[in-house]
């Protein structure tokens, strides 16, 4: 049993490492990309920060593949549950503010485990912001 807990805090705390290196190149990427960069292939990112959401996926699944795949999921269930997709900024806040998004959180930790019963229960908690729900 006491393995067990011990191995539960490992991972909370490599996920929670993760989550800073995320937040910290999130926020350096958003800090040099404040002057409206352009690439031959890409669209402009914008001066508020937003990158295409492919570009966003691409870089979270270099630096963390289960915090990219909770991520898709976390997409694919608010866009049927709110009839819209978040902006690449939207999914930031929701992973860096005070801790993330819980659901988001959980789903990152659900894919990691490959956890299909608490995805599952997880996807069906997203809430749309007000006025947002189908």
């Amino acid at each position: 049993m006491h393995h067990r807990a011990r191995t539960a805090r490992l991972i909370r705390f490599a996920l929670l490492l993760v989550i800073a290196i995320l937040a910290a190149l999130i926020a350096l990427l958003a800090s040099s990309s404040a002057r409206a960069q352009t690439s031959p292939a890409r669209s402009a990112i914008t001066a508020e920060g937003d990158m295409p959401m492919s570009d966003f996926l691409a870089l979270l699944q270099q630096i963390a593949p289960a915090a990219a795949d909770g991520a898709k999921v976390y997409l694919g269930a608010y866009r049927l549950q709110c009839g819209r997709t978040p902006s690449s900024t939207e999914l930031r806040h929701a992973l860096a503010r005070e801790g993330g998004d819980p659901v988001l959180m959980g789903l990152i930790r659900a894919s990691q485990r490959q956890d299909l019963a608490t995805r599952n229960q997880l996807v069906r908690q997203i809430r749309c912001p007000a006025g947002g729900t189908r």
